[in-house]
Order: structure tokens, then sequence, then C-alpha cells
């Protein structure tokens, strides 16, 4: 059989535009995790599990322990600057540009100016949004901050996201020092 020229598959009319407000759409799930405010802008059901899009507001100090996991992270820095530590080394990503985290690959990132940070956050395929769902504390707005977690409610975070972070093709690291 004669290689034959790809072809576009036929307009799925199922699926609906997405369009998110996350200044405005208080029906955004607004997620607390680690101090950051996480907000959902694209599920994966919106996108049959090909990606999903997460709008993070890391105020100073924020951002996620060191990481892994089985799908590439994109982050497009909107305001301010993260550093950014991939596999040991650091590097400083302002307002403006973007940063690929390969699948697999340790990595975390902290917000180490003095003014909160928003990043645009694409993991594909999709399950972060999931995650961080299961997870995280619901917020009102996208730059709410959640409530300080008693030693016993972090604990008890701790032990869920190590519980689900395999379901989620994810590995929480130890932090530097402490393997």
């Amino acid at each position: 059989m004669p290689n034959q020229p790809n072809t576009v598959p036929p307009d799925n009319l199922s699926r609906r535009l997405t369009v998110a407000r996350p200044d405005e759409d208080q029906s955004l799930p607004h997620i607390g995790l680690v101090g950051d405010t996480y907000t959902i802008l694209v599920t994966g059901r919106d996108t049959e599990g090909k990606y999903t899009l997460i709008d993070m507001h890391v105020p100073p100090g924020g951002g996620p322990p060191p990481h892994r996991h089985d799908f590439e992270e994109m982050f497009t820095v909107l305001d301010g600057e993260v550093r950014v530590t991939f596999r040991g080394e650091t590097t400083v990503a302002r307002a403006g540009q973007t940063v690929n985290v390969p699948a697999n690959a340790p990595h975390s990132f902290t917000n180490s100016a003095r003014t909160p940070s928003r990043l645009l956050c694409l993991c594909a395929p999709a399950g972060q949004d999931e995650f961080f769902t299961l997870v995280g504390q619901a917020v009102a707005t996208r730059t709410e901050a959640p409530p300080p977690l008693s030693p016993d409610a972090q604990a008890a975070f701790i032990a869920k996201s190590r519980n689900l972070a395999p379901r989620f093709k994810t590995e929480l690291l130890p932090p530097p020092g402490d393997d």
C-alpha cells in the first residue's frame, strides 16, 4: 500500500470553545497549594486529556518543593520572576520568558523576588489539574493566599500528596541536603 498523505480528522462537534477569564469568572477553580494559588484555566476534560493550563500566583518565597513527573511542563512568566532549579542547576526566569521542563527531570521553582509572580503553566498530557484539585484547598480568587496549615494539617497534606502522587505520575523529591 503506498504512503497516503496524513489527513486531518473531521471536526469533533461535541467539543466546545473554552474561554477562561481568571480575574472575572468565579466558577474557575482557585486552588491553594504550598502557599501558592493555582487557577485551573483549561482542564483535561476541556482538551480530551491532551493538556491542562494553570494560572499560578506565587507569593514571595512561594513555589513547589523538588519533584519530577512523567509529563512535559512549560511555564511562561507573566509578572515577576522565579528561580528555577533543574537537575541541580539554577536559573532565573523573568516576565516574558518561557521555561520548558522535560518529562521525568527533577525540578522546582521559587519566587525569590519581593513581589508576587504570575506564571502560566501548561502540562501535557493533562492530569496535574486533577492532582492539584485533590490535594489543594479551594480559595475564593486567583490571588487569595491559602490559609496557613496547622502542623497536623500540614502532615495530612504531605501524606495525601505522597499517596496520590504515583497515580498522577509524580514523584516528590527530598529537599537538597536531605538525601
